[in-house]
């Protein structure tokens, strides 16, 4: 069995500790962990590949449960009350969500091979033209959809959104969506002429699909920002993807009417 990567088992031991310390975490939030770490092994050995389907199929359904908060024990609390960062803006409300991280940290633990490493001259490269070619595409589209209009702001709470997208939105997507599915889906297609290119196209599809709460214009636009996500992990890995959706979460937040124009 390969080694497991101590830095990231090391800040979730840190961090479930210290947010069961804190009253954020209950005693039951230690069934689905349980089971992930049974997922987990079964994953990682190499002798029975049934075994391994079986730790795929089960992550699949506790990460479904985790995203949509089904499972007990975990207590995410209210970080930002409803409100309008501007007056034409449907309210905004946002949740420190305790359940949504184990998903990234299993994937970064039992998939190691998601990340996708590229030199640091080729990832950032990646990002700029993943993110370039993203907001001219997304938040462009989003314009001329009538969803969001131009409206500068940096409100007292935007640290905290910043901290949150990026640990708990943007890299538990990513490690998702583009390190597991897209590059699960490039491995298993990699005898096919065009399987990168499926991969890439299948996981933008799943993450538009996961928007459809929103609306088919949501749906319509995150397809589209998950095909500028694809190309940034396929040339510039899993930290280039991060970043690009980091980015566009950033100047949408930043520039633009957040989250949505009020109809």
């Amino acid at each position: 069995m390969p080694a497991l990567p101590w830095t990231y088992l090391a800040l979730l031991c840190i961090g479930y500790g210290w947010a069961l310390i804190y009253g954020q975490l209950g005693w039951l939030a230690a069934i689905p962990v349980a089971l992930l770490v049974g997922a987990g092994i079964a994953v990682r050995q190499q002798q029975h590949p049934y075994a391994r389907y079986f730790g795929h199929a089960l992550f699949v359904v506790l990460a479904l449960a985790l995203a949509m908060h089904w499972l007990p024990g975990f207590y995410n609390g209210r970080a930002i009350a409803p409100q309008r960062f501007t007056d034409d803006a449907v309210p905004f409300s946002m949740y420190l969500n305790q359940d949504k991280p184990l998903i990234g940290f299993w994937l970064l633990l039992a998939c190691p091979w998601i990340v996708g490493r590229r030199s640091l001259r080729l990832s950032l490269s990646a990002t700029a033209m993943a993110l370039t070619l993203s907001v001219i595409a997304v938040l462009g589209g989003a314009m001329l959809l009538g969803m969001i209009g131009w409206a500068p702001k940096w409100p007292d709470q935007a640290w905290l959104w910043v901290l949150n997208n990026v640990l708990l939105v943007t890299l538990v997507e990513e490690t998702l969506f583009r390190g597991y599915i897209q590059g699960g889906l490039s491995r298993h297609w990699k005898h096919l002429r065009h399987g990168e290119h499926l991969a890439l196209l299948c996981a933008a599809l799943l993450f538009g699909l996961v928007h459809a709460g929103a609306g088919w214009q949501w749906v319509l636009l995150a397809s589209i920002a998950g095909v500028g996500y694809g190309l940034a992990y396929r040339f510039g890995g899993l930290s280039a993807a991060i970043a690009t959706h980091f980015g566009l979460n950033l100047l949408h937040f930043g520039l633009f009417t957040y989250p949505m124009l009020a109809r």
